[in-house]
């Protein structure tokens, strides 16, 4: 029997840090229940910079070559065997979360939090399962998602993370009846999006703080933010007790500023950075809520009693279930106005090392800052 050839294709892989070859790899035909997908736009994230940059994110190590990228869209080219809902030619949005839909979890409808979850461009599992940063990959078909017409393939990609932010607001119990206050700490891509699908819920307050006036020009500038505070920048306290005493202070300033000296309904914390996350809790007004949505600091000091005896709650969320839909049909309705403003970069897939080494400066040739960097198929 003579072997047949199969088609190859490429992708861009990450061998340890800093090292992303440019690869032909073997392109293999959908499996039962899979959809093959051409990936047209792919946005990079946070976590995908930190593998990039040093081979792990927090405890997950790179074990083996790794396909990164998991915010995507793209085109089905051809379906497996039991696939009904997608034909070749449809455009999709990627959901990279492949849940087990047999654990307690997903049975609850919680899958983000599926035990044997296998998300796409993370090493938290090994064998890894590569990302999108790839001309073409078989995914299950049931977590691609059809796009509307109207919305392109590099806002379907933004629905991954207006996804983390859509959860956060489901776990804050907040929606477009709310009639809430919101500040968001933090204005790089992520807490843009806070801010946008705050506005869109019609929050009678949208605020964010900062320590970069140039995030924040651009936040006000596109009407993400009604009032923008930065913070000033200090050297590192010595001791915890002056830490938290200068998170007092720092939010006290921030709160005259806005002219809200009681605080806001809802906190969106999209910074990880301890300080931050102190100030957040006095940043919320009494039974009120924090929402933590930023990763960095893995152990924090709190002023846990500012929020025990305020009756403040502190919230966790992690990453998203059952929100695509959401998240497509929000940014097709046009409540979201220069949402497309938070993607300032592109390169072609086979420049993805210079695209992570921009994200990684945070500032082009030009000066310009960069936001969201995106990587087509080109």
């Amino acid at each position: 029997m003579s072997p047949i050839a199969l088609p190859t294709q490429h992708a861009a892989v990450l061998h340890g840090a800093k090292d992303l070859h440019f690869e032909e790899r073997t392109l293999w035909p959908p499996h039962q229940g899979q959809a093959q997908v051409a990936v047209m736009a792919t946005g990079l994230c946070g976590s995908d910079l930190h593998y990039y940059a040093h081979g792990r994110n927090g405890d997950f190590v790179v074990q083996a070559p790794l396909v990164l990228g998991h915010e995507a869209a793209g085109i089905v080219t051809a379906v497996g065997p039991g696939v009904k809902h997608l034909v070749p030619g449809q455009r999709v949005a990627i959901e990279a979360g492949i849940m087990c839909n047999n654990c307690s979890y997903c049975a609850k409808g919680r899958y983000n939090l599926c035990k044997n979850m296998r998300f796409c461009s993370s090493a938290k599992t090994f064998p890894h399962a590569d990302g999108t940063l790839q001309e073409r990959m078989n995914h299950p078909a049931h977590v691609l998602h059809p796009l509307p017409d109207n919305l392109t393939f590099e806002q379907a990609a933004l629905a991954e993370p207006l996804s983390v932010l859509i959860h956060a607001s489901r776990r804050a119990d907040f929606t477009p009846a709310s009639n809430s206050t919101v500040l968001v700490f933090g204005v790089g891509a992520i807490g843009l999006l806070a801010c946008a699908l705050a506005k869109s819920y019609g929050a009678t307050r949208v605020v964010a703080i900062d320590i970069n006036q140039s995030r924040l020009d651009f936040a006000l500038r596109n009407g993400f933010a009604q009032q923008v505070y930065c913070l000033p920048v200090s050297d590192r306290a010595k001791t915890t007790e002056e830490q938290l005493r200068r998170a007092k202070e720092n939010i006290s300033a921030a709160l005259a500023e806005f002219n809200m000296p009681d605080g806001f309904d809802l906190v969106f914390e999209c910074t990880g950075a301890e300080p931050c996350i102190q100030m957040s809790i006095h940043a919320a007004v009494t039974g009120g809520k924090v929402m933590l949505v930023g990763m960095g600091s893995r152990n924090v000091t709190l002023p846990l009693s500012a929020a025990a005896t305020r009756e403040v709650d502190i919230l966790g969320s992690f990453r998203y279930a059952h929100t695509y839909p959401t998240a497509l049909a929000l940014l097709a309705s046009g409540k979201l106005p220069n949402i497309e403003k938070i993607i300032t970069h592109r390169f072609s897939l086979k420049d993805t090392a210079r695209a992570f080494e921009l994200l990684a400066r945070g500032r082009d040739d030009e000066g310009r800052m960069v936001l969201k960097v995106m990587v087509g198929s080109q």
